[in-house]
C-alpha cells in the first residue's frame, strides 16, 4: 500500500485562514450581544478585559491557519483534492472534533444554548469555507 504524500499549498492555507478570520470578525460582530449574554458579560466587560487585541487576533489567525492545514492534509490523504471534498472533510472534522469538544465544555459549564450555537456555528461555516479553498487550490507539482 502506497502512502499518500501531502503537499501543502501555503498560499491557499494563508488565504483560507484570512477568509476565515474575516468571516469570524463579521460573525461575531453580528452575534456579539447574543454571545456576550451567553457567557454572562456585556460590551463594557469586553472593552475592558485588558487582553492585548494584537495577541487575540494573532492567535486566531495562527489557529485558523493550522486548521486549514489539517483540513488540507486530511483531504489529500483520503481522496481526490476538490472543493467539495475539502468541504466534506471540514464538516466531518467539525462534527468529530469541534462540535464534540464544544458540547462537552457546554454541558459542564452549564452554558447558554445561544452562545453555544454562535460558537459552534462559526466554526462549522468557517471550517467549510477553509475546506473549499484548500480543497480547490491544489499545490503545484514539484519541478
Amino acid at each position: 500500500m502506497e502512502a499518500k504524500r501531502v503537499r501543502q499549498n501555503y498560499l491557499a492555507v494563508l488565504v483560507a485562514a484570512v477568509v476565515c478570520f474575516l468571516f469570524e470578525a463579521a460573525w461575531y460582530s453580528f452575534f456579539v450581544d447574543v454571545w456576550l449574554k451567553g457567557i454572562g458579560h456585556d460590551r463594557a466587560w469586553l472593552e475592558n478585559t485588558g487582553v492585548n487585541p494584537a495577541l487575540q487576533y494573532a492567535t486566531a489567525l495562527v489557529a485558523e491557519a493550522l486548521i486549514a492545514m489539517a483540513i488540507s492534509g486530511v483531504t489529500q490523504m483520503t481522496g481526490p483534492q476538490t472543493a467539495w471534498r475539502g468541504m466534506r472533510v471540514a464538516a466531518m472534522l467539525w462534527i468529530g472534533l469541534v462540535l464534540t469538544t464544544q458540547a462537552v465544555g457546554f454541558v459542564f459549564e452549564a452554558g447558554n444554548y445561544a452562545s453555544f450555537a454562535v460558537g459552534a456555528g462559526f466554526w462549522l461555516i468557517g471550517m467549510v469555507l477553509m475546506g473549499a479553498i484548500v480543497g480547490a487550490w491544489k499545490a503545484k507539482a514539484a519541478a
